[in-house]
């Protein structure tokens, strides 16, 4: 490549408006993973977890001494 392609790769054919519209919804995909996503995902793992060492228990008996 050389410097003429480069600036033309760089160049957004974007007007202000539409580079507006795609920050707003970037941070509106980012809020949504942050308070709703990641914590709704780390109570189904822990609670997946949970249930199955649950299941485990009933089928394998509670652990005790030998």
């Amino acid at each position: 490549m050389n410097s003429q392609d480069n600036d033309s790769y760089n160049r957004s054919d974007h007007n202000a408006g539409e580079i507006t519209d795609l920050k707003a919804k970037e941070w509106r995909l980012f809020i949504f993973i942050i308070v709703f996503l990641f914590p709704i995902l780390s109570v189904a793992v822990v609670g997946g977890y949970g249930f199955v060492f649950w299941m485990y228990q009933l089928i394998a008996g509670p652990r005790g001494p030998v």
